[in-house]
């Protein structure tokens, strides 16, 4: 495999001419998974960059945390007693227990994906 460049000259300079891969955007849990690599696990974190892995590494952990937030939220408010009828009755209550809800899921997933 030949790698070509090309380049434009500049004044008295050739600068060549770079092109940079579009990577996904990594959202919140991503960002937070890139974090972790890099205070904890420095030797995944360079090797993921070396490979130009990292960004795609992160979209996959932010995705996948997405996907079991998805599940467990609706399981945790339902055994705290989370009902549509608590939100029409008293919202702000049911705001809290939401959170506390959507908190004690991101706990898990972060044990599950982020911090392994």
């Amino acid at each position: 495999m030949e790698n070509k460049l090309t380049y434009t000259k500049v004044g008295d300079y050739y600068i060549p001419n770079l092109t940079i891969k579009p990577s996904p955007p990594i959202g919140k849990y991503g960002g937070m998974r890139r974090d972790y690599l890099r205070n904890h696990r420095p030797a995944l974190y360079n090797r993921l960059i070396l490979r130009e892995r990292l960004q795609e590494h992160c979209a996959e952990i932010n995705e996948a945390i997405q996907n079991r937030l998805d599940v467990l939220i609706p399981q945790i408010a339902e055994s705290a007693g989370v009902t549509e009828k608590l939100k029409e009755t008293d919202q702000m209550k049911w705001v809290g227990l939401m959170n506390t809800c959507k908190a004690q899921a991101e706990e898990i997933a972060f044990a599950e994906i982020l911090y392994v």
